[in-house]
């Protein structure tokens, strides 16, 4: 891979909702590549977070795409909402649908980008019938829900799956990472496929800034590009 070729995508959820608006502003302005922004129910996963008016919000800001992960259940119900909130492109998780194929369908008609996005349990074989709608494929590489919690190491298998099953689909798909990632674990997940690394903790809560936070991503994913995977 060329130099810095992963994408960053801080995830809001780790921000600080006082200064939301200029949070987003500080990330783009350090080189962030896309704002994610997770979406909860409180039944899905056990925590409730925000809506498509934060989105709004943060769109009315944002100069970057923002990628929207729906975290709740029969998510077909919320698909308009986000849309018009600005969502460049919307995730679903497979766990949560019952007719997956009709919504990756439904996202794509209301012009954004359909994502699915996997639990650590579901295997990468979920995705065989549906991949060919998809043009961002989440893996979960923590049990959703919070942040800050620690990757889950044997998802790097998961990642390489999904890359091989990508590259023989002939499609440009994206594969996004989402938990845990911090500069030494954005080295593996490159180097295992995975083209978008969601950072939440390690971006908005890093001790000397957002900016700080996103450099040293930045620089570790460079140094496994230029001396290999370690």
């Amino acid at each position: 891979m060329a130099m810095n070729s992963i994408k960053i995508a801080p995830s809001i959820l780790a921000a600080d909702f006082g200064r939301l608006a200029e949070q987003v502003q500080l990330a783009q302005e350090a080189g962030a590549d896309l704002i994610h922004i997770d979406i909860m129910d409180g039944q899905f996963v056990p925590n409730i977070t925000m809506g498509p008016l934060v989105v709004a919000a943060v769109a009315r800001v944002a100069t970057i795409p923002l990628d929207v992960h729906l975290m709740i259940d029969a998510p077909e119900r919320f698909l308009q909402n986000f849309a018009d909130s600005g969502a460049a492109s919307i995730s679903v998780h497979v766990e949560a649908c019952t007719h997956l194929h009709r919504v990756l369908g439904q996202i794509d008609a209301l012009g954004c980008r359909p994502g699915v996005a996997l639990n650590p349990h579901t295997p990468a074989s979920a995705l065989c019938e549906i991949l060919d709608m998809a043009q961002i494929v989440n893996i979960m590489t923590v049990n959703p829900g919070f942040g800050g919690q620690r990757f889950i190491a044997g998802m790097t298998r998961k990642i390489r799956a999904l890359r091989r099953m990508a590259a023989e689909s002939g499609r440009d798909i994206e594969i996004e990472v989402d938990g845990g990632i911090n500069a030494d674990t954005i080295r593996t997940v490159e180097a295992a496929g995975a083209t978008i690394a969601i950072a939440g903790t390690c971006v908005f809560q890093h001790q000397h800034g957002i900016a700080a936070g996103i450099e040293e991503l930045r620089r570790a994913a460079a140094l496994k590009d230029a001396y290999g995977d370690f």
